[in-house]
């Protein structure tokens, strides 16, 4: 195996593994991209065994071959190398590769290629593709909700794709994030749905491109950007009914300025308790009262003028939550639909953009 590349055509791709490779070292062959060095390309493969990518571009190729080689230290060893470089990895005797560039050499220990786990094999033959920068804003809406937990499902969001339009949905069972894309000329007939793990979306969001494509078998979804596949092992379980969660009768309706709002409680939540980060709102037809406090801090007021129409009362709320939504919304003005004190709200936009967006929260006691 020896092939030879200048270090910007190589340094992008070895760093694009880097979010996939296992870290934990549980077996020591995940830490460790595989190197296909083919007739007219070069193809790496990263997985965990849950999330997998792999990359290929052309080289100078002097003979082909294959093995791993440790993913964070040919990256290290590659992006020290100056710029314009030219860099030649060639498989050398005791299972080690060679990396040499100017008057740098490097040796690296290898594993052979034959203990790499295999990938499952991508088809692409729906013929989906999504435009990627809408489907990145996508993920952001929903990313902050989805939580780390036993409840395997809650580990990533439901994404939903049916002929005109494609869904995400998340949520850690205090709070949910829905987001909505009308994609006029999308047509699978019928529907299609999956949990994305919570580490698929994040490495989506590193990619670069106009399009990505998409496709599914019983276990895997796939993702193509480019020369990049993404696969990720599709979270098996049933995701939480999130149309029964949705507030629909919530008559006291709260308008006011996202800056303000965010601002105001980035300051009150600074004295409210560590663990709980909860504020309490005191709602009137022409302003919120925003208060915290703790026990070992002192507490915190301020006020900002809200346009309201409902019934006066208090409700508290995790000051985090509200500031995970309100961070992530790109509209000017925010809608928070109400019905009391003890039931979910329903956050959105004031006026939609081409992406729908809502945000269902339930209240605190504090």
């Amino acid at each position: 195996m020896i092939f030879s590349i200048n270090k910007e055509e190589i340094v992008g791709e070895l760093q694009i593994l880097q979010g996939i490779v296992e870290k934990k070292n549980t077996m020591p062959i995940l830490a460790n991209i595989l190197l296909k060095v083919k007739k007219d390309e070069v193809e790496m493969v990263g997985t965990d065994l849950e999330v997998g990518m792999i990359t290929h571009f052309p080289a100078r190729i002097e003979d082909e071959g294959a093995l791993t080689v440790s993913g964070k230290k040919i990256f290290e060893i590659v992006r020290s190398i100056p710029d314009g470089q030219l860099i030649t990895f060639k498989e050398i005797e005791g299972l080690r590769m060679e990396i040499t560039s100017g008057a740098s050499e490097f040796k690296i220990l290898c594993l052979p290629h034959e203990d790499y786990p295999q990938i499952p094999e991508p088809r692409f033959e729906k013929g989906i593709s999504l435009p990627l920068e809408e489907v990145k804003e996508m993920i952001d809406r929903v990313y902050y909700a989805i939580t780390q937990e036993q409840r395997y499902y809650l580990n990533g969001a439901l994404m939903i794709i049916k002929d005109k339009s494609i869904e995400l949905v998340s949520t850690d069972g205090h709070r949910l994030s829905y987001t909505k894309k009308e994609l006029e000329g999308l047509k699978i007939g019928g529907e299609l749905r999956g949990i994305v793990s919570k580490k698929t979306l994040g490495e989506i969001k590193k990619l670069d491109g106009e399009d990505i494509e998409f496709d599914l078998d019983e276990n895997n979804l796939f993702f193509r950007v480019k020369n990049k596949t993404l696969i990720s092992r599709m979270i098996e379980g049933k995701f939480p009914n999130y149309e029964a969660v949705m507030p629909r009768d919530n008559p006291n309706r709260l308008s006011f300025s996202r800056d303000e709002m965010a601002s105001s409680i980035k300051r009150v939540s600074l004295l409210s308790s560590e663990r709980s980060k909860g504020i309490k709102l005191f709602l009137s037809k022409k302003q919120v009262d925003l208060f915290s406090s703790s026990p070992e801090m002192g507490e915190a007021h301020d006020r900002i003028q809200v346009d309201y129409e409902g019934k006066e009362m208090e409700i508290g709320f995790n000051s985090q939550y509200l500031l995970d939504f309100l961070n992530t919304v790109k509209n000017e003005r925010v809608v928070v639909e109400i019905k009391d004190e003890n039931s979910a709200v329903m956050m959105k936009p004031e006026v939609d953009d081409e992406i729908q967006y809502l945000y269902v929260l339930m209240p605190m006691k504090i």
